[in-house]
């Protein structure tokens, strides 16, 4: 499902994110968007969010819709 892949490369761009910060006090996204307050780094926030929540319904989706893809 293209909303599965989607929302995994936004978990994935968070997280790599998330390490930056943790690792190096660097926030990439706030980098790239002129600082954390802007809109657009804000939306880019909450669609990781959002991303987060939707790969919550992947741990507990059966296995066979997996094996015909």
């Amino acid at each position: 499902m293209i909303m599965d892949k989607i929302s995994l490369a936004l978990v994935i761009i968070g997280a790599i994110n998330w390490g930056s910060i943790g690792l190096f006090s660097f926030d990439i996204v706030a980098w790239i968007c002129g600082g954390q307050g802007t809109m657009i780094a804000r939306i880019i926030y909450t669609l990781v969010a959002l991303a987060g929540l939707w790969c919550l319904t992947l741990l507990f989706r059966p296995t066979e819709s997996y094996e015909n893809n």
